[in-house]
């Protein structure tokens, strides 16, 4: 379906939070008529209620949303609905600033130290918008506020070897979890992964933005690791996905092996339900090898020889 007409009068900041409202009652598989409160909008989404209000209204000229006198705006068109919907991204939107930014810090155009006034002068961004971007990486890990002022980028995963070396590392501990005593996965958690799933599978792997297609695959494994109950291993998986999420987000996407890894999910999440632990610790141990060697090509020789010994 072709993406719905962005009239001339509406800010690049309001089909971009459509689009994140719309994939939030994807999601979270809110049914026709669910209230959608501002307040709570603007939590999930980190911004005031003015840019929600006018993302509400852009989705109720589109027919997502409904608005009622003393009711506020319901969601109008079911999940299964909005699967075959595409929203526009204006080329200044913060989604593509995010991401020209993201491409300049793993080409090493941009230091660790950055400021928000060259930023704005690289991007022709307002200040608004670049704040907007950065409070965003802040919140996934990206980048953090110095003491004084300016910003400066965390460590993240560059290299191909590096990138292998997290996959090695997840092999260790996310296996390993599913097998501690006592390990319980959350199963409300668990059937929104499935939903998350399903839903990429129904059409989002075509349609969603580089962090949408990220984030169902985090959420899944995170919530699989927290079964075990021990901070630590779920500290560790958050802060491997901190390292590799730009590496993630300027990859290049092969939509066929985003099918299968998908299927697999899926495969794993039956494995849970079913409580066969030990099967599922063998298949995620597998499944991570899969991904491994088709994101990062096979270990290094060093990696082989360390494996014999």
């Amino acid at each position: 379906m072709k993406p719905t007409a962005l009239p001339s009068n509406v800010s690049p900041l309001a089909p971009a939070l459509a689009g994140k409202i719309v994939e939030m009652i994807r999601r979270d598989w809110l049914p026709e008529g669910h209230r959608l409160t501002e307040q709570v909008l603007c939590d999930e989404l980190g911004v005031s209620r003015s840019p929600v209000r006018k993302a509400l209204q852009y989705l109720a000229a589109t027919g997502v949303v409904r608005s009622e006198p003393n009711k506020g705006f319901q969601v109008a068109k079911s999940s299964k609905d909005l699967g075959s919907m595409v929203l526009p991204e204006a080329a200044d939107s913060d989604e593509a600033v995010y991401m020209q930014i993201a491409d300049d810090r793993v080409a090493e155009k941009l230091g660790t130290d950055i400021a928000e006034t060259d930023l704005m002068q690289r991007y022709g961004s307002t200040r608004t918008q670049i704040q907007r971007v950065l409070n965003r990486m802040s919140r996934e890990g990206v980048v953090e506020r110095k003491a004084g002022r300016g910003w400066v980028f965390l460590p993240l995963m560059s290299t191909a070897e590096s990138y292998r070396e997290s996959y090695r590392f997840r092999m260790i501990i996310e296996p390993a979890a599913i097998i501690e005593p006592g390990y319980e996965v959350d199963l409300v958690e668990l059937d929104k992964c499935y939903r998350e799933q399903v839903e990429l599978l129904s059409g989002g792997i075509e349609k969603w933005t580089r962090s949408e297609l990220f984030r169902p695959g985090v959420h899944l494994h995170e919530t699989i690791i927290a079964g075990s109950g021990n901070r630590l291993l779920l500290d560790a998986l958050r802060k491997v996905n901190q390292l590799r999420r730009l590496m993630e987000y300027r990859s290049k996407l092969d939509r066929s092996h985003m099918r299968l890894q998908c299927e697999e999910h899926l495969v794993l999440i039956d494995l849970l339900r079913r409580n066969e632990r030990v099967e599922a610790s063998h298949f995620l141990r597998e499944h991570l090898n899969g991904a491994k060697t088709r994101k990062a090509g096979p270990d290094s020789k060093a990696g082989a020889k360390l494996k014999r010994a």
